[in-house]
């Protein structure tokens, strides 16, 4: 088991040896439990030195998470002559009581409602290569009294006072890259300057993919001023139109917008790429559009499906800010952001993010990143592992470190060491319990 404690020896730089030593417990007593993840049940796994006391101890130590996650994927998960993408998710995790810090109402997709709970903003790096997600930087999403203040969807809206026809007299053009960001894009921005800062060029990053609720000018500018390119998503009916080109080249026209996109009769010269599959017709489109509300044209991608047996039609709208981005990329790098979800997915469900009941601020913290850090971590355990237990998964994973730990128990129990064939089979046979996939005869203990 000591091939753990290896893996962790380029975090030392940032924390101190005691540290170091308990995120090497808790990190075995989390690979081996059963049951819920809190501070109560790890200290029931890890053994001698991992005392509830030490538990507490590490939880309420202040940890430079962001910085142990680029040491650990620089050393241990970075390819080089890979591409990778930065995206950008909120998770929300529910709970109850009312003293845990940052305890507040929050929508959760899963249940298509604001729940109470707790919300984490995660920036991740994506391997174009691998198709996997990275966690990277993790921060807790704090209301702000504005966002807490501020008018519900449901609120009934009173009807603007009519105005008559033409301009306003005296109103003027409005710059709009000049916008002023929410506090949830100030957050953000931070984020990724403080990123920047740590991969220090290290991997050229260019573009930011966010989903749908980021389809805005504001998110947009707010991308542009870190010196990245967005990738996100427009709503289904979003007003774009093609750039006027007036027939007379010598013509002084001010006109800027040309005609308004039609989505059931988008015209074949914008057509990329047609196919049929299951009677499901798709059309992608790619053209450079402008939106009255974006301060810059826009690269748009539209992929129209059409189920030919009944003509129904369902159509999706993707952007990017960078003009020269083929529709492929766009695509393919806009699916890459679900990669994101199968982190929170394990996070949940088997790192503790859904379960523990720590209170304060830096416990909180700790506990939501920790889990985040065995997500990489279990990541890398599983590229070992599934050299000789091909389509094994994080339950195989932990099953092995499971039967490893009862292994090592029993052996501290037996008056001599059993014989080595012996011991093979009762190491093969512990390490199995509770396993999805078959075990590999090509297992030895360590």
């Amino acid at each position: 088991m000591s091939d753990i404690l290896s893996l962790l020896q380029c975090l030392l730089p940032q924390i101190n040896a005691t540290t170091m030593r308990q995120l090497n417990q808790i990190i075995l007593a989390m690979l081996a439990m059963s049951g819920r993840v809190t501070m109560l049940g790890i200290s029931r796994w890890a053994g001698t030195g991992g005392s509830y006391r030490t538990m507490l101890r590490f939880f309420h130590t202040v940890i430079p998470w962001a910085t142990l996650f680029w040491l650990f994927f620089r050393k241990h998960l970075f390819r080089t002559n890979e591409v990778y993408l930065l995206a950008g998710d909120e998770v929300v995790i529910s709970k109850s009581g009312k003293q845990t810090y940052g305890l507040d109402r929050f929508f959760s997709s899963l249940v298509s409602k604001p729940i109470l709970g707790l919300s984490f903003f995660t920036l991740s790096l994506v391997s174009v290569e691998r198709r996997h997600s990275f966690p990277i930087q993790i921060e807790q999403v704090i209301k702000s009294d504005v966002e807490k203040s501020s008018v519900s969807p449901k609120t009934e809206i009173k009807p603007k006072e009519k105005r008559g026809r033409g301009r306003p007299k005296g109103s003027k053009n409005k710059n709009k890259t000049e916008v002023i960001l929410t506090s949830e894009l100030l957050r953000i921005k931070k984020m990724i300057n403080e990123q920047v800062l740590l991969i220090a060029n290290f991997i050229p990053l260019t573009y930011l993919v966010l989903d749908g609720h980021f389809g805005n000018n504001n998110a947009l500018q707010m991308v542009r001023q870190v010196n990245l390119h967005i990738i996100s998503k427009l709503r289904h009916d979003s007003a774009l139109y093609i750039p006027y080109q007036h027939p007379d080249s010598n013509s002084r026209s001010r006109r800027k917008y040309g005609d308004k996109i039609d989505y059931c009769n988008i015209s074949d010269k914008y057509l990329c790429k047609s196919t049929i599959e299951d009677d499901i017709k798709t059309d992608i489109y790619q053209a450079t559009l402008l939106h009255k509300e974006f301060a810059q044209a826009l690269n748009i991608v539209i992929l129209v499906k059409t189920n030919l047996k009944t003509n129904a039609r369902s159509h999706v709208i993707l952007f990017s800010s960078d003009l020269k981005l083929s529709y492929e990329k766009i695509i393919d790098y806009y699916k890459l952001r679900f990669q994101i979800e199968f982190n929170f997915r394990d996070a949940k469900q088997f790192w503790g993010l859904e379960d523990f009941m720590n209170l304060s601020q830096t416990a909180v913290t700790n506990a939501a990143n920790l889990a985040f850090f065995m997500v990489n971590l279990s990541h890398h355990l599983l590229a070992d592992f599934r050299q000789h237990n091909p389509d094994s998964g994080i339950i195989d994973l932990k099953a092995y470190y499971r039967g490893f730990r009862y292994v090592h128990e029993i052996l501290k129990m037996l008056p001599e060491m059993p014989e080595p064939i012996l011991l093979t089979q009762i190491f093969v046979k512990l390490t199995s319990l509770g396993r999805i996939h078959p075990v590999s005869t090509g297992i030895e203990p360590s």
